[in-house]
This record gives structure tokens, sequence and C-alpha cells, in this order.
């Protein structure tokens, strides 16, 4: 038994590590690699419902020129494409720089100028004949790339270059002044992450974001020999070489956006001070916001909120149409976030892979080890609670830019929950349960864990304990037994048995034996229970109670009636392995445990259900009412004891019990008192319906007409077990 017992243990512990590496190392797996990405949008929606927006918009270091649908329905934009609006873009360009603006970039790219149309009209060229129309926005263009303070966009799309112009390449000093725009984007087309450099040739060129805030800080951007960026002393934390990971705030309203026809119409009236008091120290960033045009899913597409302009308007109404609420956000707010992070120093820092596989593994470890320690139910109530934990944790770490892994533990832990729970159900376990099984009918559920858990097999052994001892026996069983077929009395005994053991249980007793048609039982033992007593008692009065209605449902397939008799004692007791060292059983040995046997026997002499000592009374408090019936000496004991029999629990009795109650004190008080006529009296009150106080009657008149002598003691021996 014991090498069993151990080698369950060894195989558990076994089974247990690699269940835990096995899911650790498949979840850290590349199989399981969109889990990280999903992790990161899963912590920006938290952190949105939990905290709300990190920052005010008024606080962002950038804000947004944005082309968008109310530019479009604004004259002199109305009806006319794009590429005709440079000249009035060069004018907005001069008033934001004027206005202060630290630096201004460009999510759009202008990759043809209407100078450049060869359409013919007229006989001629559109291009000839509107020569010299991008004169004013390539004025613009040049001042900002003189000052330093105006960055151009181009994209890569496979081995070509969308770039400007070459008229605008020529204006802000060729690659000095134009920055890559492309962005990364994962298998599952969202956006998480964004570049820092991009290669030109033998050197590294900043990325549009990158320039754009070394620009407003004034640093230019380091790279030291490991490859890592530092900005005016900020070292952006990289997960994977040249890419850092974006945080981007919740909702959608972070970055002040203001429209271009609005300010274009600003201009028109004249209001510099709007340019100064909204653009002064800020990284400016012109884009589109046209969903059909740049729309990208990014990290906060789970906490998104209705898009509408946030900047305050100059001149034009603000649109109070409502908005739909989109799981993606226009590309030049991916610059403006990324722009933001690093002035900020708040770029998300995330684990690297050897630290992400030691907190999956970790997590499964912790689910595996629940999962062997508790039940099912348990294990799962458990890991639900530790989930909720660790997903408390990750949301308040990531206020603070550092992204805990928050899915692959979560998915680890439970691969290892169910895996270990299944291990233990076919495998660990089996042997467990199967002898659980075969003991579970003779030995109590104590007793069986404690056998089960400790390192050795049952052993003869006992200890004193204060238990409560509970006898019950059929009335009549041996003549009830002859007039019914074997099969009719064997179900009728198994009903009846099991009614009254379910009753025991339930109130924290143990079963020790059946004894034909009696039951014997114990309360404080193999289970310690501070109201041993008091349960013995509550059992013992349900018991008549359940006898009642399993006498009535019987009754209705012709079952005889059954009556039993109860008797209870407290007091301490042997408790434990009794027998010989082959066989033996968790039972009760004592005088406490004779002594209710013989109460039992007793209720037949006084006509009662139940009998209990005075020990057993007095340590129910006043939790029943009770009657004393009499002192009596039971066979094979000296001493006298007094017996009492509990009538209901507290205010739970009737007017008739007490009045039957208080008429039997009075007549057993005259009684004890040699005052035999009074007494006699006092019990004749109750006697058509009490067969105690009937028995009474009887002695008392007999007493009457043959009076004891001087040395009679109240005490009544029984010669019967």
């Amino acid at each position: 038994m014991n090498w069993r017992i151990n080698g369950n243990r060894v195989s558990t512990t076994l089974g247990l590590l690699a269940i835990t590496l096995l899911s650790g190392g498949i979840v850290a797996s590349p199989v399981f690699e969109g889990l990280r990405g999903l992790s990161l949008d899963a912590l920006t929606a938290l952190r949105w419902l939990a905290f709300g927006a990190m920052h005010r918009p008024h606080d962002s270091p950038t804000v947004v020129i944005a082309l968008d649908q109310m530019s479009y329905r604004t004259p002199p934009f109305r009806g006319t494409p794009t590429v005709t609006w440079t000249r009035e873009i060069g004018r907005v360009i001069a008033g934001v720089l004027d206005g202060g603006a630290a630096v201004v970039g460009f999510d759009i790219v202008f990759p043809t100028s209407i100078e450049d149309s060869e359409i013919s009209f007229d006989n001629e060229t559109i291009g000839s004949r509107l020569r010299g129309f991008d004169r004013d926005f390539l004025r613009a263009l040049a001042i900002g790339a003189r000052a330093g303070k105006l960055v151009l966009g181009e994209v890569q799309q496979g081995d070509n270059f969308v770039g400007p112009t070459p008229g605008q390449r020529a204006a802000v000093g060729r690659q000095r002044n134009i920055r890559s725009l492309n962005v990364y984007s994962e298998f599952d087309g969202v956006v998480r992450h964004a570049p820092l450099m991009f290669a030109a040739g033998d050197k590294a060129v900043p990325s549009m974001s990158l320039e754009l805030a070394s620009r407003a800080l004034g640093a230019a951007p380091q790279v030291d020999a490991g490859g890592t960026v530092n900005l005016n002393g900020f070292r952006i934390p990289t997960r994977t070489p040249n890419a850092m990971t974006l945080n981007f705030d919740g909702g959608s309203d972070d970055v002040p956006t203001y429209s271009f026809g609005d300010l274009h119409a600003c201009l028109e009236m004249g209001d510099t001070e709007f340019f100064r008091r909204n653009f002064e120290g800020k990284v400016v960033i012109f884009g589109t916001t046209l969903s059909f045009e740049d729309a990208k899913m990014a990290t906060n597409r789970f906490a998104l909120t209705p898009l509408a302009p946030t900047g305050p308007h100059c001149v034009l109404p603000v649109e109070t149409e409502t908005r739909i609420v989109r799981n993606s956000i226009d590309g030049v707010y991916v610059h403006a976030t990324a722009v933001n992070n690093l002035i900020r120093r708040e770029a998300i820092a995330e684990f690297g892979d050897v630290s992400r596989w030691v907190v999956t593994t970790a997590a499964a470890g912790l689910a595996g080890i629940v999962a062997v320690a508790l039940t099912p139910a348990w294990a799962a109530l458990s890991f639900v609670l530790l989930a909720l934990a660790w997903i408390a944790c990750a949301t308040e770490a990531f206020q603070f830019a550092l992204a805990l892994p928050l899915l692959e533990p979560l998915t680890s832990g439970l691969i290892a929950l169910v895996a270990t729970t299944g291990f233990r159900l076919f495998v660990s376990d089996k042997d467990t349960r199967i002898l659980r099984r075969a003991f579970e009918l003779y030995l109590p559920p104590a007793v069986i864990e404690k056998m089960l858990n400790s390192s050795k097999p049952p052993a003869l052994g006992g200890e004193m304990r204060d238990v409560t001892m509970f006898f019950s026996d059929i009335v009549g069983f041996s003549a009830l037994s002859e007039t019914m077929d074997p099969p009719n009395l064997v179900s009728l005994m198994n009903a009846y048995l099991s009614a009254m053991t379910d009753i025991i249980e339930a109130h924290g007793g143990f079963v020790d034996k059946y004894i034909g048609d009696a039951i014997v039982a114990i309360f404080g033992a193999p289970v310690a229970l501070s109201d041993h007593a008091r349960q013995g008692v509550c059992a013992a009065l349900d018991c008549m109670t359940e006898l009642e209605t399993l006498n009535r449902a019987t009754s209705m397939s012709g079952a005889p009636s059954l009556a039993h008799r109860i008797g209870l004692n407290s007091g301490p007791a042997l408790v434990g392995n009794i027998g010989s060292r082959r066989r033996f059983n968790y039972t009760v040995m004592g005088d406490a445990v004779n002594l209710a046997s013989r109460l039992e026997g007793a209720n037949k002499y006084f006509g009662t259900s139940i009998l209990a000592t005075q020990a057993t009374m007095a340590l129910t408090g006043d939790a029943f009412v009770w009657r004393e019936i009499d002192v009596i000496r039971v066979k094979g004991r000296a001493e006298a004891v007094r017996v009492y029999e509990p009538i209901a629990q507290s205010r739970l009795q009737t007017s008739e019990q007490l009045a039957r109650i208080s008429s039997y004190r009075e007549g057993l008080s005259r009684w004890r008192a040699r005052d035999f006529a009074a007494a006699a009296e006092a019990f004749a009150r109750c006697a058509d319906t009490d067969t105690p106080s009937l028995l009474f009657l009887a002695r008392a008149k007999r007493m009457i007409q043959h009076p004891p002598g001087e040395t009679w003691p109240p005490i009544h021996a029984l010669d019967e077990k």
C-alpha cells in the first residue's frame, strides 16, 4: 500500500512536470504567436475600460490637420480634385509655421502635379497653361524645409517608391527632408509596431515618426552597437530590432484633429491668432481622414469610440451628424501616436521570447498544481480567480507602458488545467478512486481521506474522544420479520436504514455499524464536532419525523408501519481502528457506548421513543425542551443515571407538551418525596395520552397500597438490556 501511494505521487509529479513544460512550450511557440498581438489589443481595451484616457487631447504633443469630408464639402474645394489644392495647402502650411509649429510632417503624398498634366486643352496642355500653379506650395515647402521644420513622406511599395514630385523634392532639399511613411502590419492585418530606421544605401535613415519626434525635441536619434535607438536620453524599448511597440490610447479623440477646410477659411478671415493658440510648439501632421483611403486596424481596435474632429473650429460650424464606431483608424493617427509615444517616453516595453516562455510555463505549472490539489470544480473556480487577478495586474502594469503577457499564460494555464484534470481522471487518481469506492461503503469519508492522503495504510490504534453515541432499534422486528417474505423485508429495511442514515450523516454523524435492524452511530468522531450532543439530539428528533413520513409512504404498498427506539449518551470513548492484526474496523468502545445501548432498551420500559442521559442534556444547553423521566440503574452498571426525553426544539414546543411536562415534573417530585397519593393525582392528568405518566400512576398506586421502607431509594433498576 505504501509503495502504491508513493508511486502515485511520483507519477503525478512527473505527469504534472511534463504537462507544464509541454503547455508552456506550445503556447510560447510560433504557433501561438498571434496571442501576443491579441494580448496587446486586449490590454489596450482593458486599460481604457478601467482607467479611461491616459492624457487629455489638449496636452497631445501632436495634432492632425485632416483633409476630411468637411474640406471636400466646403468652397473652394467642393467639386475640385485634390491635385488642385496645393496652393491652398501651401497657405495653410505657412500659417501653421507662422503660428509657431515645432515641425510639420506630411502623411499625404502628392506624386503628381497639375503643372505636369499632358491633357490637351485649347491646343495646349493643361500643364503648360497652368505653369507656376504650384509656385506658392513649393515656396511654402522650401521655407519650412530650410528652417528644418518640414518633412515630406514617401511610401515604398515593393521595389517601387511613391513619393513627391521632382519639384517638391527639390523644394525640400531632396532626401534631407523626405522620410518613409511605411508601417508594419502583422499577419492579422493589425498595426502594433512602428519602424524606427530604414536602410538607405550604407546608412540608416529615421522613419517619419522618429524624424518628427527628434526635430520637435531638437535631438538626433542615436543607434548603439546593439542596434538600440536612443532619442534625447530615452532608450526606445524594442522586442524585435528596429520596431517600437505603439502605445495607443483608448477612444478616438486623443490626438486633436483640425479640418483643413476650416483652417483655410480661418486664413481667409485673417485670424492668425487661432493658429498660434493651437499649433505653437506642436508637431503637425497633414493627412486624410477618409476611411476608404487609408484605414488601418491598430492595437486600439477594441477601444474605439465614434470618430469626430476634436480640435476647435475657427470658422466652419462643428458637424453634429451621427458617427459610427469603426474598428480601424486613419493611417495618420498611427504616425501621430508614434510621435507622441517618443516625445512622452511611453513606448510599450514587451517581454522577450525567453521571459514570455518563463511566464507562460509558470502559469501552466500553477494551474497544474491547482488541478492536482483541488477537486475539478474548485480547481476551475480557483483558475478563474487567478486569471482575474492576473488580468488586473497586467492592466495595472500597462498603465506604466509595461505589457505583461496576458493571453499566453491564461491559455497555457487553461491547457494545463484541462490536461492535468484528465491525467488525474484517467491515470494518477484511477487507483485512488477505485480504493475510495471500495472503502466508502465501510469507512467514514474522513477516515478514507486521511488514509489516502497519508503515506501509510490504516493501522491498529485509537484515541479518546468526547462523543455522543446514538443507538436505535426497531420495535418488534423479530415478529415483523416472521410476517413478511424476505424480498419485501429487505426492501423495507433498506428504505428505513437509508432514510435514517441520511439524517444521521446530514447532522455530521458517522454510522459505525448496522446490527440487523439496529443502527450504531457516533457524533464527534472521526470528524470532531464541537456540538456533537446537539447534533445527535437533532438527528434523533428528525429520525422520528422521517419515520412518520416513511410509514405513510410504505403503507400505500401494504407494508406494516415501523416504530423505533433511540438511546443517546455523551462522554469519553475510545475511537479508532480496533480489531485483529489482519482485520479491524473503525469503531468505538467504552462505558459511554454501553450506556447509550442500555438507554435504547430502557425506552421499552417507559414507553418512550428517545432517551438521553443527563450528560447529553447538559451539553445541549437551551437548544431543546426536555423532561426528566426517572433515575435508573441499568444492568451491568452500579451507578444510577438520570434519563431525559427530548420533547422538541426550543420555541417549537406546543402548549399541550408544556402541560404534560409540568404535570409529569410535579408527579415525579411528589414520588421522590414519598407523597404517592399526590404523585398519582399529578400523573393521572396525562395518563390517558402519555405512557410514562401511565406507568408512574400504576407504580404510585402500588406504593399507596404497599408503602416502601424508610431506606427506599427513588431509583428504578432495569433487569433487561
